[in-house]
């Protein structure tokens, strides 16, 4: 059996209506709409996971999905990492079934997300409540560094970690609970991510 793997670069962006834009001038079509999204974030209680710098989470939008993320490998800007990833019918029940093993709730985020797709490539134009965000999944890095050329986007600020990995250096910066990265937990907080030495993109 092929161990399923996750091909992909984000990047920090302004203005996430002139990305869309860029795409449907590339021919790429609109799979799903601006659609909420609540994640939980699960852990050991001696943190075994993000000691391995794996990822369990379990995510509510026009569905619910359970993923398990391996460690990621770096090369040339790209993370590629092993994604085991499926649908389950019950949220609720399925958040029961991993603390009954053990597990626990160690973050929880939000965020919007619009997707396109182009071929066998995929575009994610995310909403964060610390700023907005462009992922590009596809089938190897030379596509997708490509991709990202024909976009305008600038190769050398792609960002090498997550969005709670994000958070949580934002959180070493200022007075902040590093397990709520919800829109109302940073409500009327001045947020900016250049001390992190992370700069926009598209500009």
């Amino acid at each position: 059996m092929n161990t399923p793997t996750e091909t992909e670069v984000k990047f920090h962006v302004a203005a996430l209506d002139g990305l869309a834009a860029r795409l449907e001038n590339l021919g790429a079509q609109l799979a799903s709409p601006r659609t909420f999204e609540f994640n939980l974030r699960f852990d050991t209680p001696a943190e075994t996971l993000s000691n391995q710098a794996c990822v369990l989470r379990l995510r509510r939008d026009a569905e619910s999905r359970l993923t398990f993320k391996g460690a990621s490998q770096g090369r040339e800007g790209v993370l590629i990492r092993e994604e085991i990833e499926f649908t389950v019918s019950d949220f609720d029940a399925a958040q029961q079934f991993l603390e009954a093993l053990g597990y626990q709730v160690v973050a929880l985020y939000e965020k919007y997300r619009t997707t396109y797709t182009l071929g066998e490539i995929h575009f994610m134009l995310d909403e964060l409540p610390y700023g907005n965000f462009f992922e590009i999944e596809g089938p190897d890095v030379e596509t997708i560094q490509r991709i990202a050329h024909d976009l305008n986007l600038d190769w050398s600020a792609a960002i090498g970690d997550s969005y709670t990995g994000i958070f949580q250096r934002l959180c070493q910066k200022m007075d902040l609970d590093k397990t709520r990265l919800t829109f109302d937990a940073l409500d009327g907080q001045e947020l900016s991510l250049t001390p992190l030495s992370i700069h926009p993109a598209d500009g």
